[in-house]
C-alpha cells in the first residue's frame, strides 16, 4: 500500500506555517534559499510566480515518501512598483507612508511539487488592500514597533498594521502570505483533504 502523502513548506515564514496549521495537516519545514532579485523589466506577478516555483524546485525530496512540496512568494506592490523587506527601521517607515492613504495589491503565488512524480503546478492570488490616512506620529510608532522588520510592503495584517487597514478586496489569507481558498482545490484533488470536508478556517 502506497504511503499517504507528506506536506512540505519550503518557507521559513512562520506566517505560512500558521496558516497550513489552520488546516490541521501535518508539515515539515524546509527553507528554501532563492535568489529574489528581480529581473530586468520583470512584472510583479512574473516575479511572484518564478520565485514561487523556483522555491519549490529547490527542496530535497524526502526520502521514500511522496510529498507535495509548497513554495510560495508575497509581493506586495504600489502604483506599478514592488515594495520588498525594509533594510531597516528608516526604511519601514518610508515604506509604510508609502502606502499610507492608498491602496495597494498584495500578489502571492503558490508552486506544488508532486513527488515522485515530479510534476508542478502553480497559481497566484492578487488582494487588493487599502491604508488609511497616516500622521508622521502613527508612521513613526508603528515603524519603531518592528513588527513590519521582516515582511514585504513593512507591515503586517494580522497584527498592530490592521487597525490601519480601512479595507481589502480579495483573500484575507493572501494578504497574510497564502491564499487557502485557493490552494485547497489542490490539497483535495492530492487526497491531503478529504472531498466534502470543506471549512472556512478561522481567521487568526
Amino acid at each position: 500500500m502506497r504511503s499517504p502523502r507528506s506536506l512540505v513548506l519550503a518557507s521559513a515564514s512562520p506566517r505560512r506555517l500558521e496558516l497550513l496549521r489552520l488546516l490541521g495537516l501535518p508539515i515539515t519545514v524546509r527553507p528554501a534559499a532563492v535568489d529574489e532579485a528581480p529581473r530586468p523589466g520583470e512584472a510583479p506577478a512574473d516575479l511572484a510566480a518564478r520565485l514561487a516555483r523556483a522555491k519549490a524546485l529547490a527542496v530535497k525530496p524526502p526520502p521514500d515518501t511522496p510529498a507535495l512540496v509548497i513554495g510560495a512568494d508575497t509581493i506586495v506592490v504600489l502604483d506599478g512598483a514592488i515594495l520588498g523587506k525594509p533594510r531597516d527601521r528608516s526604511d519601514s517607515a518610508r515604506m509604510v507612508a508609502r502606502l499610507a492613504g492608498c491602496t495597494h495589491e498584495v500578489i502571492t503565488a503558490f508552486a506544488l511539487r508532486s513527488l515522485p512524480e515530479e510534476t508542478l503546478l502553480s497559481d497566484l492570488c492578487t488582494s487588493r488592500v487599502s491604508f488609511a490616512p497616516m500622521s508622521p506620529a502613527e508612521i513613526d510608532w508603528y515603524a519603531r514597533s518592528g513588527e513590519g522588520d521582516d515582511k514585504a510592503g513593512a507591515y503586517a495584517l494580522q497584527g498592530l498594521g490592521s487597525i490601519f487597514v480601512t479595507g481589502i478586496e480579495g483573500s484575507y489569507t493572501n494578504v497574510i502570505g497564502l491564499p487557502l481558498d485557493r490552494l485547497y482545490p489542490h490539497l483535495k484533488r492530492y487526497r491531503l483533504l478529504p472531498p466534502g470536508s470543506r471549512k472556512r478556517p478561522a481567521v487568526p
